[in-house]
């Protein structure tokens, strides 16, 4: 440990430690541009000079080590004035827009301004104008404000996996843009919003729709995958306006995805239903909701009267919430009938009744922790793109990433191996693992596999799951979808058991997990999705899914409640 005064304020920090880590445990405010605690290192805005003893010259605080016994002074008269010197270089050319920049009111050049800048600037001569690019349809820009801090290009390239932007030129030519003008396509690119200190990147869905000050704010989850991703609602008149990030270390970290940031605008479509509607003479027609629940109560009881209970089923989204799939079941349990489902895509539900509850298996941070990582069919940036974010920043570091999968895609993770198989193949070549694994433990191979041939990627993929201390096998959405996902789950089990990884699951939805909590799944005597569909029932009630693009087989689907 390296001891370090800043301000009169003694701390020890970790060898390797600078000084802005070190301001920020004595809760010292630097002030800083560039500097941001999940990207590397830039110093280009230089806002964070302080004064270090004996030191010829103002430091960046970003880029400076601790030494033992260091001394720094953030406010000195020296600091000040380098930090005022930076402030008025930056201001030289930024236009005068706060009136009309979405960014006003949480703007770190605005503020920072107040204590740093000037009220008037030396600077007489024509401001500079910069093209703005088009960086796509999520992403606004007003590159003339842009102060290169290059954020937004470190974020392409080290958290979302792909250098999207980058700075040309040289001097006050310097711009920011995208590579043959293309457009940012990243799934993660609504964050480089966030990390823009001014008002260059913004949201072009919330273009001059507020400003920051008239919105409330709401907690919430993201309701579109797994994880639980912490958000920001923002608020006003109540219509929702925004979503941003609530920063949970150990879940989301400081990110979103695009369409947790961006799927709010659904809520305020036309096209969303927004009072009770019932079809009379083919029509559909807008009532009031106690004639629709006595119209739903009428039709449940002549339904159960003249069929029977075991004739009503309930198809559920596994992005409802808790309470809703609670109470579904309890409303669907008192009317007499067990057929209740979340599990909309699945086709194998040969472990029912087995108490297998599909859940990552570890703590979300810890992934990251891991030595070894086998990831069995699934779109990770797709459907888990804040996970395929850790997992890539794990793979920069330490962590052997394999992934056995039936598509090629580009997971834009450094991955150690990878086997591309058909979906139907999927399970004979994780057998082949489970083979490989075995053998190179020196363990007896199961005589079930005793014919399996591995191939090369499986020797690959189970060689280094052997090697592995703290290693962890997930089975992903896709594989989980197929119709031998059984087999598949067996399988990823058996060679957990073998390599002693971790095992768990990546869910399809934001409350697959819940689905099972809330007993939102058929009992003993109920049908599961897939048969309530093949052996159509004389009543259904649909939550929060569309089953022409939510289910396994669509047609079926629509055939079965179309009736």
């Amino acid at each position: 440990m390296l001891e370090i005064e800043i301000d009169g304020k003694t701390t020890e920090v970790a060898d390797g430690s600078t000084v802005m880590d070190a301001a920020h445990k004595l809760g010292i405010f630097v002030p800083h541009f560039c500097y941001h605690k999940k990207l590397s290192i830039a110093a280009n805005c230089r806002m964070c000079l302080v004064q270090v003893e004996k030191a010829p010259k103002p430091l960046p605080a970003c880029a400076t080590p601790v030494t033992n016994g260091m001394k720094v002074f953030t406010h000195s008269e020296s600091a000040v004035k380098a930090q005022k010197g930076v402030m008025e270089f930056l201001l030289i050319n930024h236009p005068l827009d706060c009136p009309i920049c979405d960014q006003g009111g949480e703007c770190q050049l605005q503020d920072l301004s107040v204590g740093y800048g000037q009220s008037a600037s030396r600077y007489q001569e024509e401001k500079r104008v910069v093209v703005n690019k088009n960086l796509g349809p999520l992403i606004a820009t007003d590159m003339t404000r842009c102060i290169h801090c290059t954020r937004c290009v470190r974020f392409t390239q080290e958290i979302a996996g792909w250098m999207e932007l980058g700075q040309a030129f040289r001097g006050e030519h310097s711009e920011i843009m995208p590579f043959i003008e293309k457009t940012v396509d990243s799934e993660l690119s609504g964050n480089v919003i966030d990390l823009c200190p001014v008002g260059a990147l913004t949201s072009k869905p919330f273009r001059f729709a507020a400003r920051t000050w008239e919105l409330s704010r709401r907690k919430s989850v993201s309701p579109h995958d797994g994880l639980g991703a912490n958000l920001i609602v923002q608020v006003k008149h109540d219509k929702v306006l925004r979503v941003l990030p609530l920063e949970n270390e150990h879940v989301n970290e400081c990110w979103l995805s695009d369409k947790d940031r961006y799927s709010y605008e659904a809520l305020n479509s036309d096209a969303r239903l927004t009072k009770p509607m019932l079809k009379q003479c083919g029509e559909w027609r807008e009532v009031d909701w106690q004639t629709a629940l006595e119209f739903v109560g009428t039709d449940l009881k002549r339904v159960v009267r003249d069929h029977g209970a075991a004739s009503v089923g309930a198809l559920a989204s596994p992005h409802a919430t808790l309470e809703e799939l609670y109470l579904l079941q309890k409303f669907v349990r008192g009317a007499g009938s067990d057929s209740i489902d979340c599990r909309l895509r699945q086709t194998d539900f040969s472990l029912d009744g087995k108490n297998v509850v599909p859940w990552l298996g570890m703590p979300v941070a810890d992934i990251q922790q891991l030595d070894r990582v086998l990831v069995i069919g699934s779109f990770l940036r797709k459907d888990h793109p804040l996970l395929a974010q850790r997992l890539r920043q794990a793979a920069k570091k330490f962590t052997r990433v394999s992934l056995l999968h039936a598509a090629d895609d580009d997971q834009l993770i450094a991955l150690h191996a990878k086997s591309v198989v058909a979906p139907s193949a999927l399970a004979a070549e994780l057998a082949g693992i489970v083979k490989a694994a075995t053998e190179a433990k020196g363990a007896a191979v199961d005589a079930a596999l005793a014919n399996v041939q591995p191939s090369v990627a499986a020797r690959q993929i189970a060689e280094s799951l052997v090697s592995g201390e703290n290693a962890a096998i997930f089975l992903g959405n896709y594989a989980q979808q197929l119709a031998q996902s059984a087999t598949l789950h067996a399988l990823a089990q058996q060679l957990a058991a073998i390599t002693g990884a971790r095992f768990g699951y990546l869910g399809e939805a934001a409350n697959s997990i819940g689905g099972y909590i809330a007993k939102a799944v058929p009992g003993a005597q109920g049908l599961n999705a897939a048969r309530m569909l093949s052996e159509p029932r004389k009543a259904y009630f649909v939550l929060h899914a569309e089953p022409e693009l939510d289910c396994a087989n669509p047609h079926q689907a629509m055939a079965a409640l179309k009736g």
